[in-house]
């Protein structure tokens, strides 16, 4: 046996000898980070926010803009982004028979490995917009605060291995608008047909998550106008791509 001695040991250094001793998990989410912790000349945007919250309005409002700018945006949503996804959606939405909260929060990150890989890095990596109908913030609100799985947050960055949105917009409503505009969509799915305590915890996380980091995260109030909301948050994000050197030079 070999005794290495370190006078003036790096930090590379004490970080690999942290990592002998650390729980396995510890280790390979270490080794995750470090292989692919990097940037991309794409830009990532998320919308998050409660059932009813009007993502799926102002994620289409934000893509037409951008294309009437010749800036067109990869669309995409969790889960559901990938042939793979559609399937994994049907499960954990529209399923007929009862689903675990543990089965729940394994078939979202498996949707979500997939999805990063074969979808969302590929495009970053070509210098596109990325824009996303909810990401890893929605399990670490849904499974992790409002179910209470605490091991949400590590599955989470095992199936992102580390990847950040650019921006996330949280559209806030109480969850007593949400789930009226809900029902007069027709049919809820399983996770709109939860008890209203379950979705105040939902809003409860997602406004803790945007408080804990005011720069990628921005709350907008979605009881307001959808058209005025439409354009503060175009604004918000033209501020964005021009600082990346995105936004189109007329």
């Amino acid at each position: 046996m070999r005794v290495y001695q370190f006078r003036h040991p790096s930090k590379n250094v004490l970080r690999h000898l942290k990592l002998l001793t650390a729980p396995p998990e510890v280790v390979y989410i270490s080794r995750l980070d470090m292989k692919k912790k990097k940037t991309y000349p794409g830009f990532f945007l998320v919308f998050e926010g409660g059932e009813g919250c009007g993502k799926s309005t102002q994620l289409r409002k934000l893509a037409q803009a951008l294309a009437r700018q010749g800036l067109p945006a990869l669309l995409t949503r969790e889960p559901g982004g990938t042939p793979l996804g559609k399937g994994i959606r049907k499960l954990l939405l529209h399923a007929k028979h009862e689903v675990s909260p543990e089965a729940e929060l394994f078939l979202y990150e498996a949707d979500r490995a997939h999805h990063v890989e074969s979808v969302v890095r590929p495009a970053l990596a070509r210098g596109q917009v990325v824009i996303s109908d909810r990401h890893a913030d929605s399990t670490a609100v849904y499974q992790g605060m409002a179910r209470g799985m605490r091991f949400a947050d590590t599955l989470n960055r095992i199936a992102t291995s580390g990847l950040q949105p650019d921006l996330v917009i949280v559209l806030d409503v109480p969850p007593e608008v949400g789930l009226a505009r809900v029902r007069g969509r027709g049919t809820p799915d399983r996770l709109e047909r939860e008890k209203m305590a379950f979705h105040k915890k939902v809003r409860k996380g997602f406004l803790a998550l945007a408080k804990k980091n005011s720069r990628r995260y921005k709350v907008f109030d979605g009881t307001r106008d959808p058209e005025d909301i439409g354009q503060e948050i175009q604004r918000l994000v033209k501020t964005r791509l021009e600082r990346k050197g995105l936004w189109p030079r007329h």
